[in-house]
């Protein structure tokens, strides 16, 4: 068995053409969704994800504004960004970047954006409202785009078994919430597995999807890999490579070239969940411009 790869870098650029017709469609109304991404202190990572939103945002026709503080900025200089933004009514979504310097509690600064911006989907009424399947909730971009690449692949997930490596906030947590829903493109039996999960490659080889999101390079293994299980890469991680022009190469939390032979469908790293987490953010901003106008 030779694995069909999934390509979220092309299913990404169908899903922005798509969307460029809604914004186009709301501009025309006299709405031009707004998003606004702070960015506090210089970790690289933040700030090379800062400026492909940025960009991303500027070719779709959104309206975008990055915020830039030092990594000295006080929680209480940050929460009064976040009050303006809140006011502002070009800004339908907002996000604060992760993570944040020692200095500012995170889980204050997310309480911090209304509910109605947090185009994140990390507000616990955000959290509270996918986990309840109601539809005005802003579903977090990597679960949501998880979700998009197996519906626009032709994976049937209703009925299917879905094990879930990893139970992160960003991640896990929302990801089952979103697969066991009775909705379209759920329907699922849901395992989320972690560090306490005994005879976890005994688990992980009963899912018909497999999602790996645990943050560790190649972790999951050719033979906890059910045969024909469709796998989903949600791992990003730099590993050594003497070989490579930059010293280092990026690889999932899954052995992709030995997984591709038993899998039927896998995502790459680079290119496959990737792509989708900033097109699933401007689809929140977009989501949140269309209820700000309704409301």
């Amino acid at each position: 068995m030779h694995a069909r790869i999934i390509d979220g870098k092309a299913i990404a650029e169908g899903m922005r053409a798509d969307l460029a017709k809604e914004i186009e469609s709301l501009g025309e109304a006299g709405v031009t969704p707004g998003l606004a991404v702070v960015l506090v202190g210089e970790d690289p990572a933040s700030q090379v994800y800062v400026r492909m939103k940025g960009k991303a945002c500027d070719k779709i026709g959104i309206y975008s504004e990055t915020i830039k503080l030092p990594k000295e900025t006080s929680e209480t200089e940050l929460m009064e960004v976040i009050d303006r933004l809140n006011a502002d009514p070009k800004i339908h979504g907002m996000l604060v970047q992760l993570p944040l310097p020692k200095q500012i509690n995170e889980r204050n600064v997310l309480l911090r954006i209304i509910p109605e911006k947090d185009v994140d989907g990390f507000h616990p009424v955000n959290v509270g409202k996918v986990a309840t399947g109601d539809t005005t909730a802003f579903r977090p971009a990597t679960p949501y785009g998880i979700q998009q690449m197996l519906i626009r692949s032709g994976v049937e997930i209703s009925g299917a078994h879905a094990v879930i490596v990893g139970r992160s906030n960003i991640v896990g947590k929302p990801m089952a919430s979103l697969l066991m829903q009775k909705a379209d493109g759920a329907n699922a039996t849901v395992t989320v597995c972690h560090s306490r999960t005994k005879d976890l490659p005994g688990v992980t080889r009963q899912g018909d999807i497999l999602i790996a999101a645990i943050g560790v390079a190649e972790f999951v293994k050719a033979d906890m890999i059910k045969p024909g299980a469709v796998v989903i890469d949600v791992g990003t991680n730099r590993v050594d490579d003497a070989s490579a022009e930059k010293g280092y190469r990026l690889v999932g939390d899954v052995d992709f070239d030995r997984a591709k032979e038993v899998a039927s469908a896998i995502t790459p790293v680079p290119g496959g969940v990737g792509p989708m987490t900033i097109t699933m953010l401007l689809y929140n901003t977009v989501q949140a411009a269309r209820q700000w106008s309704q409301a």
